[in-house]
């Protein structure tokens, strides 16, 4: 029996170095290749997959995102890949669930691969969805929005106080905090940053901006929909339509 197997990950040597590995593995069969939560999404509906190799940290849906998407009778064996979520890894290792903590060598991937085909043998689907919507619980329950963000740069450390952030912008696979007259890069996507927020002070407004509502002014229709908002300090940012009903419901508006 070969475990058909999805790589999800949004950097390309991580992808490339997980396919190698498991090129190696005779009873692995590899599906296919994704590069962010929505593209799993669609590969996992369509292809199947018995195993997924799940990047936590992704742009616009996380690793998280995908799996609570995903109807209990279409989740896959899942092995977590992270770079430096240490509360996930502890959310893991709680619900049993398998992870590879990057940079992970050859014997830790083995590991967790025998552990994943050994449970996908067993036909132990139950107790996959069991353990991960577990996870999801957790995540979701011990999760308090953050009050500060630890900023590395030029050689310092920076504690940014989430309240007096104005607005985020992605910028790949960093964010850029603007606080102020002042900017900071921080490494994170934007899907991961807003699920530490508090959901009743930062709101996404388009799939690159997070506003801090303290900080909105006003608010100008503009055509198609869009409207554009205006914090108090004058900067101008496009609300997409898409996310219009998230501002009107926290505005109180019909």
């Amino acid at each position: 029996m070969k475990i058909r197997t999805l790589i999800v990950d949004d950097e390309p040597l991580a992808r490339e170095r997980l396919a190698t590995l498991l090129q190696e593995e005779a009873d692995i069969e590899i599906v296919g290749q994704c590069a962010d939560g929505q593209e799993a999404l669609a590969a996992i509906r369509s292809a199947a997959p018995d195993l997924v190799f799940l990047d936590v940290q992704m742009p616009e849906l996380d690793g998280f995102g995908v799996v609570a998407a995903l109807p209990r009778v279409q989740v896959p064996a899942v092995i977590f890949v992270t770079a430096y979520d240490q509360f996930a890894v502890r959310a893991f290792e709680v619900n049993a669930l398998d992870y590879l903590l990057k940079p992970f060598d050859r014997e830790r991937f083995q590991t967790a691969l025998r552990r994943a085909v050994d449970q996908i043998l067993r036909h132990e689907p139950a107790e996959i969805n069991r353990r991960l919507t577990q996870l999801l619980a957790e995540l979701k329950r011990d999760t308090k929005p953050l009050e500060r963000l630890v900023v590395k740069t030029e050689g310092r450390v920076l504690l940014v106080k989430t309240d007096e952030i104005d607005w985020i912008e992605a910028a790949d696979n960093y964010v850029s905090l603007h606080v102020g007259n002042e900017s900071h890069l921080h490494r994170e996507t934007m899907a991961a940053l807003e699920r530490k927020l508090a959901p009743n002070q930062f709101l996404r407004i388009s799939r690159s901006t997070i506003v801090n509502v303290e900080r909105i002014k006003e608010l100008q229709p503009m055509f198609h929909g869009d409207y554009v908002v205006i914090l108090r300090d004058g900067t101008r940012l496009s609300l997409s339509r898409n996310f219009r009903d998230r501002v009107q419901h926290l505005l109180g508006k019909e």
